[in-house]
């Protein structure tokens, strides 16, 4: 049953029946996705994936991109119905260039396989593209910069479900002010896609205590997946 969050940003919960979304659901491209993103500034005149990326490794707009190895765009199928945020790359990604390849991403491999995903099938990246010093928290302008390069691979791709993991894609994704531990495991619509929170599988790794919730929000995923 969907809870009311009556301060998130433009967002309203999902009904508990909601009419059926459209497997590709069109958006005006002159109404922003990401709270807080100018459509001008996210690349509008990008329709593919391959030239966005290509802008992303060339893009020098924040400190990131000079104490990295590799920019981290993102992979899966670009048709893919669903798509998995995290955070941002850390040193795993940023050596082989993919993202969620360490402990953490082997953990969301396994959550994944066990939820009747194939990696393959969906697509999955971050809030920000390249690796922040010693693995810190990405800094809020540099969020700001990159989340322009994740309004564009939102409008591209037309996901129908997005699952934000961790407490960075909640805010960015979500609203600024959510917090992961009450908003998790809801469902939210906006522009006819369905949004998730859960926890990030590194939580996972520290916090025995976030496995079995984080299970439940994945089953609760499957369960809306396999009804598109």
């Amino acid at each position: 049953m969907s809870v009311e969050q009556p301060d998130l940003f433009g967002i309203e919960p999902a009904m508990d029946k909601p009419a059926e979304p459209e497997k590709k659901p069109l958006r005006q491209e002159t109404e922003p996705f990401l709270p807080g993103v100018r459509v001008e500034a996210a690349f509008p005149h990008v329709y593919k994936l391959e030239e966005l990326a290509a802008l992303a490794v060339n893009c020098q707009a924040c400190r990131l991109r000079s104490t990295c190895q590799q920019v981290v765009f993102g992979e899966g199928d670009p048709d893919s119905k669903i798509m998995f945020i995290g955070e941002g790359p850390g040193q795993d990604e940023d050596i082989q260039g993919r993202p969620f390849v360490g402990r953490a991403g082997q953990l969301l491999n396994k959550i994944l396989e066990a939820a009747e995903f194939s990696r393959p099938d969906v697509y999955i990246g971050n809030v920000v593209k390249c690796r922040p010093p010693g693995n810190r928290i990405p800094n809020p302008d540099e969020v700001q910069i990159c989340r322009n390069y994740l309004e564009a691979q939102i409008r591209i791709i037309k996901p129908s479900i997005i699952v934000c993991l961790g407490a960075a894609a909640c805010k960015a994704v979500i609203d600024p002010k959510a917090k992961i531990s009450v908003i998790r495991g809801k469902w939210f619509m906006r522009q006819g896609i369905k949004i998730m929170a859960t926890y990030h599988p590194a939580a996972l790794l520290r916090t025995e205590a976030y496995k079995r919730p984080t299970w439940e929000d994945f089953k609760l995923i499957r369960d809306e997946y396999k009804g598109l």
